[in-house]
């Protein structure tokens, strides 16, 4: 590990024109300028630890640093522990975050990524951390957009990951969207700044990899042009879910665990949208646990069959329309044919 924490700052310093534009990225990520601690979410790799070398320089005394070994990796425990020395090197607070069990499942990174932010969520609120920053980047931004597309997903979807959202209950900001991964490698290396190059990345097994090696053979695709049609699909889907709260807000009627909404003459997106916001309301207050349900479940046939003034269940909610007006409610019990209620 070099004994240089940080460049020396000098005018003719590449490093300072990117920790200003560092500074500004982030303080529009959250917002404005942090008034108290934010938590760093820093795995090894050169992404996240040149974004812990500009924070650093730019917050000094205001962030702290976790890092999640998920244990799925024999070699984790030792990144984990070169983030914590280069955080002692940078005097900044560090903590290697474990899960309580192992991490199980038909997706492993699915399941890793929901253990991760549990951890980081449950860190920052013991630090008092306003916020989580990730180190996600244009070129994962441009990978998921076409992971996304392949399957054909919606605009929520594509819009692929938000600058802002709130996971486990925390703000979790992403201010690196607008930067390259060439570019965030240059300034470790420049600082010296140790890394490692996690080898799940380069595994064919994961979609995301076989994505990015089309983007590095394909530079005709444009990196940076998937990632702001991302970012404008983004602020489309926000503006989208401005009025499906509006619309909730004046049109749905709830009884318990029965949805009345109005669709009358409403486009089929902001129908689709309503209707999964019904069903997923129905579901949790009737306490249904099969069959399961996703909020990115496909409903378009239940969508057709509405339209066309026909009853249809989905995830053990019965939906009927009359006169524009869709009702939705918890399936009946299927009777046994053996029970008296069918004699």
């Amino acid at each position: 590990m070099s004994r240089r924490a940080v460049p020396p700052p000098s005018a003719s310093d590449p490093f300072v024109a990117s920790a200003e534009r560092f500074h500004h990225d982030l303080n529009r990520a959250l917002g404005g300028e942090p008034r108290g601690t934010i938590l760093l979410a820093v795995s090894g790799g050169p992404d996240s630890m040149a974004m812990l070398t500009l924070a650093a320089a730019t917050f000094a005394g205001r962030i702290r640093v976790a890092t999640v070994d998920h244990r799925l990796r024999p070699a984790a425990a030792e990144e984990a522990a070169m983030v914590g020395a280069y955080c002692q090197l940078l005097h900044v607070p560090h903590a290697t975050l474990v899960p309580d069990a192992p991490i199980t499942g038909a997706s492993i990174q699915a399941a890793a990524r929901q253990a991760r932010y549990r951890l980081l969520a449950d860190h920052a609120r013991i630090v008092g951390a306003a916020a989580i920053v990730t180190g996600h980047h244009a070129d994962d931004q441009a990978e998921t957009f076409l992971m996304r597309a392949a399957r054909g997903s919606g605009i929520a979807g594509l819009a692929g990951v938000r600058p802002r959202a709130t996971i486990e209950g925390v703000t979790v900001v992403r201010p690196l969207l607008e930067w390259r991964r060439a570019e965030l490698r240059a300034i470790v290396r420049r600082a010296e700044a140790p890394f490692v190059d996690d080898p799940s990345n380069s595994d064919p097994a994961h979609d995301r990899t076989r994505f990015r090696r089309m983007l590095d053979a394909n530079e005709w695709l444009g990196t940076p042009q998937l990632a702001r049609s991302a970012a404008a699909l983004a602020e489309a889907d926000g503006d989208v879910r401005a009025i499906v709260e509006w619309l909730w807000s004046s049109r749905a009627a709830i009884d318990g665990s029965n949805v009345r909404i109005d669709m009358a003459d409403l486009p089929r997106e902001l129908t689709r949208r309503l209707a999964r916001r019904a069903i997923g309301l129905v579901i949790e207050t009737a306490g249904l646990v099969a069959p399961k349900w996703s909020e990115s479940a496909n409903i378009e046939a239940l969508l057709d069959a509405l339209s066309g003034g026909s009853r249809a269940t989905q995830a053990g909610v019965v939906v009927s329309a009359q006169r524009g007006v869709w009702r939705f409610r918890p399936a009946p019990a299927r009777r046994s044919p053996g029970s008296a209620e069918s004699a």
